[in-house]
């Protein structure tokens, strides 16, 4: 069964819950939640990835923040405590969301490069 906590371990922004409930009404997506997950890594650290889901797993874990539901993957947790969601509209970059995680940053070498040298980040 679909685990479903109350604690807090992503903070959503006011503005990102809106966005997502927006999308959600929009699109007349009931019952979907907001998915955040690891995508990949690269040299600034972990990457995530979001999808509006209904396609819930046992090993999911789902909670509620600011009136939107989130999904999270086992491997992806570890990644997302302590994250923050946000959504921004820049001028000249666009609008979209944000993750903050203090568990996604970079750590590497003493370079701090996750890639191992194959990127210009080394030189």
């Amino acid at each position: 069964m679909l685990q479903e906590i109350e604690t807090q371990i992503v903070t959503v922004s006011p503005a990102a819950a809106q966005a997502v409930r927006d999308i959600l009404t929009e699109r007349k997506l009931e019952g979907y939640a907001l998915r955040v997950y690891v995508s990949g890594r690269g040299c600034s650290g972990v990457q995530f990835g979001m999808a509006l889901d209904n396609n819930f797993r046992d090993v999911d874990t789902a909670f509620d923040t600011n009136g939107v539901k989130l999904v999270v993957d086992e491997v992806s947790m570890d990644y997302l405590r302590g994250a923050s969601i946000d959504f921004v509209n820049d001028p000249e970059r666009g609008a979209g969301f944000v993750v903050d995680s203090p568990n996604a940053k970079k750590g590497g070498g003493e370079d701090g490069c996750e890639c191992g040298g194959s990127c210009a980040c080394n030189n």
